[in-house]
């Protein structure tokens, strides 16, 4: 005796895709605060100009994001290899932590998406 088994799937393609923007964007948001927060914690540091001057934005229409530092020297200190600074701070502070944060960023990105699409 034979069975008969009925499915049916109903595919929303737009609200998934409206889920995943979203939860791309709260990546990237997320992703560029904690990036923000590891260069601040080496920025090179005399009255905390340069420090509070860093921002993390997110273009939601490219889906990108950035973090910037702006000061009129905010470019040289980190640029410049040969300058001292306090314990602990140093030039590349944005380079740096972009470099070896790279795994985390990814990670926090991935874990929103996931979150959205739940």
């Amino acid at each position: 005796m034979s069975r008969s088994v009925r499915t049916s799937v109903q595919w929303n393609g737009t609200a998934v895709t409206a889920k995943e923007k979203a939860g791309v964007i709260a990546g990237l948001t997320k992703a560029a605060e904690h990036l923000l927060g590891e260069a601040r914690a080496i920025v090179p540091i005399e009255e905390s100009t340069l420090e509070r001057s860093g921002v993390a934005s997110v273009d939601r229409s490219s889906m990108t994001a950035a973090v910037s530092f702006d000061t009129p020297y905010a470019v040289r200190q980190h640029e410049e290899l040969t300058w001292q600074h306090d314990e602990g701070r140093q030039a590349k502070y944005l380079e740096q932590p972009t470099l070896t944060e790279r795994g985390t960023m990814l990670e926090i990105m991935a874990a929103e998406v996931r979150r959205a699409l739940r």
